[in-house]
């Protein structure tokens, strides 16, 4: 099957004359529309999506901005797949990585969790005081983070949360970090598992932080010169975007080169930051090429509502609230694709995955007979208070895996995630990285054989100079010693 980089984003009118909102895939290369899913108005960080991947079918959870109610679609088809009716209107959502749990955050500061598969409510608590704004899970899905308007963030463990013996109580934070002092406005997970990871905040004051969750404390603080509302964050942690509601986006780099007192490069690279809140660094407008991060500005000229970083973390997807969305090249800043078959809607969300197998119209089945062998993944009715008997029973729906045997009827890789795609995305060069390796293999052979000859030269060299010694000193002894017999004989003589 040939991987495929699609760009998939929310869409919220910004009339009410135009009607409900939409969900809309896009090639990455070409900017064609694939598919679009119509009957949702979900705002920022009110859309999930979940990949299709280990032989089930992924889903679009969308919450609405006006009403408690979850529309969920498959990327099978283009109708509603589900209608769920929630406890009360959410703010934000988020599913974990592999797809087995649902976070939602309230106006009021409250988070539920649910599964997916079985709808069960595994918990609801008061986690802030005002409206949250933001939830995320960490890359391996062990922690839960959540941003709010009371400027707290708040990282919640997720075997607390799911814990039955803790479920009667009132669950408390593995970390709260509170130096912002206005609305936390996004928050980005880095690489590696809770709690060996770093996070990074932005919020109406101005600044973005970089946190350690480990040692909990605060690395870095960027001051930028106007309010932050959205965050991408590189997967390899290099560099990450602040963008502004008013159009500006700065690159920030996280490592730099120090240079000589001639001004030249030493050919290392060394981390920015690290010395805590004591040590801001200052974002300017300007284009500073000599300063420690090497500050760049995207004028993008269009209030900004959604950022993304592609898989190969080669573009930068930019969505506007005049519907326009915007692919820049990261290296040269250059503006390569602009689609713009969405005006009069806001982008709200935007995010990027390898094209669906199932995806409606673009199967990759082999034959349309095999359409229905892919099944959905499993989503039930998400419960809106605790039950104590289902979560005694907990039925969760499965499926079992094809026989060694048996060949499955659909194509899709069981293991097939972001780690695959991107090295699919990588090999495109695979040919000019092989001649490179050959080269740097002779190149290493010719320099192991000349360490090989210097060692010898070195052992002769070694061995010649004790021998130079042994014969110095035994000249030396020998002088002395005749020395000693001379003034022995004038001594007895006397």
């Amino acid at each position: 099957m040939k991987l495929q980089e699609v760009i998939i984003c929310s869409l919220t009118p910004t009339s009410s004359a135009q009607g409900s909102g939409y969900i809309a895939l896009h090639d990455i290369q070409t900017g064609t529309s694939l598919a679009s899913f119509k009957q949702t108005s979900c705002g920022s960080n009110l859309a999930s999506f979940i990949r299709t991947g280990a032989g089930q079918g992924g889903l679009i959870l969308t919450a609405q901005s006006e009403k408690p109610l979850l529309h969920v679609y498959s990327f099978q088809k283009d109708q509603l797949h589900l209608k769920i009716v929630l406890p009360e209107k959410l703010s934000c959502i988020t599913t974990d990585p592999l797809g087995h749990y649902c976070a939602g955050g309230t106006p009021n500061g409250r988070i539920y969790l649910w599964e997916i598969a079985s709808g069960i409510l595994f918990n609801t608590f008061e986690a802030h005081y005002r409206c949250i704004n933001v939830l995320r899970f960490t890359l391996d899905g062990a922690a839960l983070v959540s941003g709010s308007e009371d400027s707290g963030v708040s990282v919640w463990a997720m075997a607390r949360l799911l814990d039955n013996n803790l479920q009667y109580e009132i669950p408390t934070p593995y970390c709260m970090f509170s130096d912002h002092t206005l609305s936390v406005t996004d928050i980005q997970c880095g690489i590696g598992n809770f709690p060996k990871c770093r996070i990074l905040t932005s919020s109406l004051d101005n600044s973005c932080k970089l946190w350690d969750i480990e040692t909990r404390t605060l690395l870095t603080t960027f001051l930028f010169p106007k309010p932050l509302s959205l965050l991408a964050f590189d997967r390899s942690e290099r560099t990450f975007f602040a963008a502004s509601s008013d159009g500006s986006i700065h690159q920030v780099n996280l490592f730099r080169e120090p240079k000589d007192k001639f001004g030249r490069g030493v050919g290392v690279s060394e981390a920015v930051g690290g010395l805590g809140p004591g040590d801001p660094i200052r974002i300017s407008d300007e284009v500073d090429d000599s300063g420690p991060t090497t500050k760049r500005l995207i004028s993008v000229g269009k209030p900004i509502s959604s950022l993304a970083i592609s898989l190969t973390s080669s573009n930068l997807l930019v969505g506007t609230s005049t519907g326009h969305l915007e692919i820049y090249d990261i290296p040269s800043h250059q503006l390569i694709r602009t689609i713009s078959t969405h005006q009069g809607y806001s982008i709200t969300n935007i995010t990027t995955m390898l094209k669906p197998p199932d995806l409606i119209g673009h199967t990759t089945l082999g034959s349309s007979s095999h359409h229905d062998a892919i099944p959905v993944k499993p989503i039930s009715s998400f419960q809106r208070v605790k039950d104590q008997v289902s979560r005694d029973v907990h039925e969760v729906p499965i499926i079992l895996p094809v026989p060694l045997d048996q060949e499955p009827p659909y194509h899709i890789s069981p293991n097939l995630g972001i780690s695959e795609g991107m090295q699919y995305f990588m090999n495109l060069q695979s040919e000019s990285a092989d001649a490179s390796s050959a080269q740097l293999r002779s190149r290493v052979s010719q320099l192991e054989a000349e360490v090989s000859s210097l060692r010898q030269s070195l052992s002769k060299a070694k061995g010649l100079s004790d021998a130079m010694w042994e014969v110095v000193v035994n000249k030396m002894l020998n002088s002395d010693q005749g020395e000693d017999e001379v003034r022995l004989t004038k001594k007895t003589k006397t």
